[in-house]
């Protein structure tokens, strides 16, 4: 193994990644000769990024399919196993409970064994899982196939950020980390047409298949896991330097952008500039992320607004109502008047659709306009959706006996408006915005806890929905939902900056307090004091 030169300064190695002092190069001047690269030119499309982000976002599926499938195939469990609405409840939102101990977990798995075998082990996970609730003899077999699925969804939800924002060049980062939202979002879909197709089968074999086809992609992504490269990042932070220079090679659209991606990631990480040895020696700790959930607990000024803005967006996206709708659709439509199940199952696809179309809005547009202006609208759009599918849901609730066409056709055009709202940006962009502003040695598990507070308020929302709205009605639940949006688009809006087009190592600056005017001029001061100085001498 070659070894680190004996002239690089050792003192490289102890300076800390996370530090806010510390400047990164440019992301359009290359730190070691000066040279510009061009960044106003517009770059087509690595072909070869868009094949990795597509085969990690795969992971997305698994969680989506698993999420939007149970919301059909209650209906048939409850027939064959005779459970009450309480048991239904937890079946349904406790997964996103167990993702918790996938989520946590995966951020440590990932900085010791890599992105990629992390992706992996998810897949295995989740085919477990699926499986076994497939095979359930009764409740409480299903739910332990519940759990196992339930911790695969955690580490894809982690990992597939993660793995596609260290790949991806800042100019397109957007886009591809968007990937896995249309992943999530391809998965609700498909198990929603899962519900439908399956439906007419006899009861004890329909749903057994509508939760056994969740293993089918797991399957795919074992095969295709293995023709995908590991993560630049990781491998730099593992001492490969010439792994990490091929990948990025790849992965850029010149080999003056890979060296300069190479070098700001080598500074981020203490490795000194003129190592350029294929394989280097780092400090025992640094290579599997040890000590980083120390530095998370105990953060500096800059990192704890970054840990704010990266929870405080997960919180929001899920705090917003948007799996209520996604586990339920087939009981708020029945609450507005839907009685056939056939006639449920084909509303509910629609919102499938609807989801699934409006994510691709957000992946054109979030590297064109940013992701302020997209997460402002898509909130903005959100609260006006839930008011009214609000005011028509508690329109028909005191109209019992009476058919009202109209409120009802109102009640489903704002549920499709709704998810469309979502997915064209807090969706999708809650997990790149989330992905690219932790910084390198603590996105891993960093991301995790965005990911777990994420999940837990989406498993409080999946395992209350039934109960909360029996006690403040449907409609109320929908007006508590437009409340907690509308406190969502104050925090975006004073809380998080934009991040368009600059790299992952820069954006740290962007969370550093602002210096006041005064210390300004002072250093402006005397700056122009040494100049004068120099000049006279």
């Amino acid at each position: 193994m070659a070894q680190t030169k004996p002239e690089d300064p050792p003192k490289s190695f102890s300076s800390s990644p996370s530090d806010p002092t510390k400047k990164v190069p440019s992301s359009t001047t290359h730190p070691a000769d000066g040279m510009v690269l061009p960044c106003t030119k517009k770059k087509k499309m690595n072909k070869y990024v868009l094949a990795c982000s597509l085969v990690a976002s795969m992971n997305s599926i698994l969680s989506g399919y698993d999420t939007a499938v149970m919301s059909g195939a209650i209906l048939y469990i409850q027939d064959y196993m005779k459970i009450s609405d309480t048991m239904s409840e937890i079946l349904m939102g406790s997964i996103n409970i167990y993702c918790l101990i996938g989520a946590t977990v995966a951020g440590r798995i990932s900085d010791w064994v890599g992105r990629r075998r992390t992706i992996f082990i998810a897949a295995v996970i989740f085919f477990v899982g699926a499986l076994l609730m497939a095979l359930a003899s009764n409740y409480w077999v299903l739910m332990a196939g519940r759990f196992i699925a339930g911790i695969g969804v955690g580490f894809a939800f982690m990992i597939a950020s993660v793995y596609t924002a260290e790949v991806a060049p800042a100019t397109t980062r957007g886009f591809f980390t968007s990937f896995p939202e249309i992943f999530v979002n391809a998965g609700v879909l498909l198990g929603y047409i899962s519900n439908f197709a399956l439906a007419p089968l006899p009861t004890h074999i329909n749903w057994r298949i509508m939760l056994g086809l969740g293993a089918l992609p797991a399957v795919f992504l074992g095969i295709a896991i293995l023709f995908m490269p590991e993560s630049p990042r990781w491998l730099v932070m593992q001492g490969q330097l010439g792994e990490a220079r091929k990948v990025l090679e790849k992965t850029s659209d010149s080999s003056e952008e890979a060296e300069m991606r190479l070098a700001e990631i080598k500074e981020t990480t203490g490795i000194p500039e003129h190592c350029s040895d294929d394989v280097i020696q780092v400090p025992k700790g640094r290579s599997s992320g040890q000590g980083v959930w120390k530095e998370l607990i105990r953060p500096t000024p800059v990192v704890r607004r970054i840990l704010i803005a990266s929870i405080g967006i997960f919180f929001f996206q899920q705090a917003s109502g948007i799996d209520a709708v996604v586990l339920y659709s087939p009981s708020i439509f029945k609450k507005a008047g839907i009685k056939s199940r056939s006639s449920l199952l084909g509303a509910t696809m629609a919102v499938g659709f609807s989801k699934t179309m409006f994510v691709l809005v957000s992946t054109y547009l979030v590297d064109r306009f940013g992701r302020r202006p997209l997460l402002l609208i898509s909130t903005m759009g959100m609260i006006f959706s839930h008011v009214l599918l609000a005011t028509g849901l508690t329109i028909i609730d005191h109209n019992p006996d009476k058919k009202l066409t109209g409120v009802l056709a109102l009640c489903i055009a704002m549920l499709l408006t709704l998810v469309a709202f979502f997915s064209s940006g807090l969706g999708p962009i809650a997990w790149v915005y989330s992905s690219e502003i932790i910084p390198l040695r603590l996105r891993a598990q960093g991301l995790s806890l965005g990911v777990a507070t994420n999940r837990v308020i989406s498993g409080i929302i999946g395992m209350t929905f039934i109960s909360l709205y029996k006690a403040i009605t449907i409609g109320g639940a929908f007006y508590l939902f437009a409340g907690i949006t509308t406190v969502s688009a104050v925090f975006f809006y004073f809380f998080l900056p934009e991040t368009r087009g600059k790299t992952l190592e820069e954006l740290e600056t962007l969370f550093e307090k602002p210096k006041p005017q005064e210390d300004v001029d002072s250093e402006n001061k005397t700056a122009n004091n040494g100049v004068k100085a120099a000049v006279s001498s």
